[in-house]
């Protein structure tokens, strides 16, 4: 395809060249991100193609799905050629998208590892747009009985209180706790704020026969683990 042909609208393409068509004629992974995006689109503008439109929008998001995840309804509709329906469509294939990696991801009741954890946090934080502070209550055979979120803040920080935290492990009759809370920013190094804590709340475990045993921090596919790393 020529760059002539990617300014003329879809119906205008060789047939060959035409998202929808592609998809039926050779299936879905000879597709690009934008021609996906562009089924979804169905239309662009006087100005783009729905490609164009398309690769406009991933260029926004640096070319991110994870990070085109996270753009709001609102936001979307402020990029010219997107109306509602199409930002509802766009959101709604992102969150099918999440929904069907959690669901593949075999549920592990045991907690061998950071990674164990990380798995199970994983979807309630991946797109969060703000700072949230989740805790996972575990049995004495380190098998998990429930998560929970405790809060939800800003996007600098959120505020964890162990009153509530241990409120909720003792009536979970929980033999243990970890820590998980999300830097939207995807910088995973955890902040002062994080390490003080991380050793009052492990200090009250200790206190309570309730230890913590990790603290994670996740942010973009990616996590910090306090175990793991020696701070704990």
């Amino acid at each position: 395809m020529d760059d002539t042909s990617s300014r003329l609208p879809i119906r205008s393409w060789a047939e060959g060249d035409q998202p929808r068509e592609k998809l039926i004629k050779y299936g879905k992974n000879i597709l690009s991100d934008a021609e996906l995006i562009a089924i979804l689109l169905r239309s662009g503008t006087r100005e783009k193609s729905a490609v164009d439109l398309a690769r406009f929008l991933l260029k926004k998001c640096t070319d991110d799905l994870i990070a085109l995840s996270k753009v709001s309804v609102e936001d979307l509709m402020k990029i010219k050629g997107i109306g509602q329906a199409k930002a509802l469509s766009i959101v709604a294939a992102l969150e099918l998208g999440r929904r069907r990696r959690q669901a593949e991801v075999p549920v592990k009741k045991v907690i061998t590892s950071s990674r164990d954890a990380y798995e199970l946090f994983y979807p309630y934080l991946a797109d969060s747009l703000y700072e949230e502070f989740w805790v996972m209550f575990l049995n004495r055979a380190n098998a998990w009985k429930s998560i929970h979120s405790i809060s939800e803040g800003g996007q600098a920080g959120t505020v964890a209180d162990p009153k509530k935290i241990f409120k909720f492990a003792l009536e979970q009759n929980a033999a243990s706790i970890i820590l998980c809370h999300n830097h939207p920013s995807g910088n995973l190094k955890p902040s002062e704020a994080d390490i003080r804590l991380t050793k009052k709340l492990k200090e009250s475990g200790l206190m309570l026969d309730l230890p913590v045993l990790d603290h994670l921090i996740i942010g973009e596919e990616k996590y910090f683990s306090f175990a793991d790393e020696g701070i704990l």
